[in-house]
């Protein structure tokens, strides 16, 4: 894994802080070991998950500049992919933000076992979250299943102005990003494009869109999750 990961990271132009790689390793072997009883990924095997998570997630950090930002990962999973940013960026402060508890136990085990600091793991839905958190983040990050309008509504709002989304799509998302401007509007955000990659190692390609915060979102949104599904923006 750790030949996996040092050449995939010179191929996306960034280098591991020393540790990174003895973390990934760690985080990879516990994941697995949770996985077989808590089904929390179907991404399995060293070099599909060094592949397939761990450099997919980390393509993030050639997109903006994480260090010494406030991160949010929304719908974060197993950790992904703000577990990997802030291992390969340590200086960043993320919060993990999840709706089911058995995956924030399961992230807040990781942080425990691989000594991190500055992250944390919250149990809430992402339109439910405390007001203090409300556009007090330089960076939000999805790597979550759901239509970009629906993930504007749910993430935009945790963003101040001045800061951007990162919306983790497949490479067929033009359609998906153009339907979505008028949802970025409302809620304070302009797209600014759609960045492509490819996962190292494989013919996979992904895309990110990348949305400015540019106003804050109005007080209205988001909306309760019913609401957004009957009549998304």
């Amino acid at each position: 894994m750790e030949d996996i990961l040092r050449a995939g990271f010179a191929e996306l132009g960034l280098a591991a802080p020393e540790g990174a790689l003895g973390a990934f390793r760690d985080y990879y072997e516990y994941l697995t070991e949770r996985n077989a009883v808590m089904d929390l990924t179907a991404i399995t095997g060293e070099e599909n998950t060094a592949r397939q998570h761990f450099l997919d997630c980390c393509a993030l950090l050639t997109m903006a500049d994480f260090a010494g930002s406030r991160v949010i990962d929304v719908g974060s999973g197993a950790g992904f992919p703000g577990l990997p940013l802030k291992l390969m960026c340590p200086g960043a402060r993320v919060t993990l933000l999840d709706s089911q508890r058995k995956r924030t136990e399961f992230t807040s085990e990781c942080i425990a076992r691989l000594g991190l600091e500055g992250i944390e793991s919250l149990c809430a839905r992402a339109e439910e979250t405390p007001p203090e958190l409300r556009g007090s983040y330089d960076i939000a990050v999805s790597r979550a299943v759901a239509r970009l309008n629906l993930l504007l509504e749910l993430c935009l709002p945790f963003v101040r102005p001045g800061g951007v989304f990162l919306a983790m799509k497949g490479p067929d998302c033009e359609e998906e990003a153009a339907g979505a401007a008028h949802a970025a509007a409302m809620l304070g955000g302009k797209i600014r494009g759609i960045r492509r990659y490819a996962i190292p190692g494989t013919d996979i390609t992904h895309a990110v869109v990348i949305v400015d915060k540019r106003a804050g979102t109005p007080p209205q949104y988001p909306r309760r999750w019913a609401r957004m599904i009957k009549k998304p923006l």
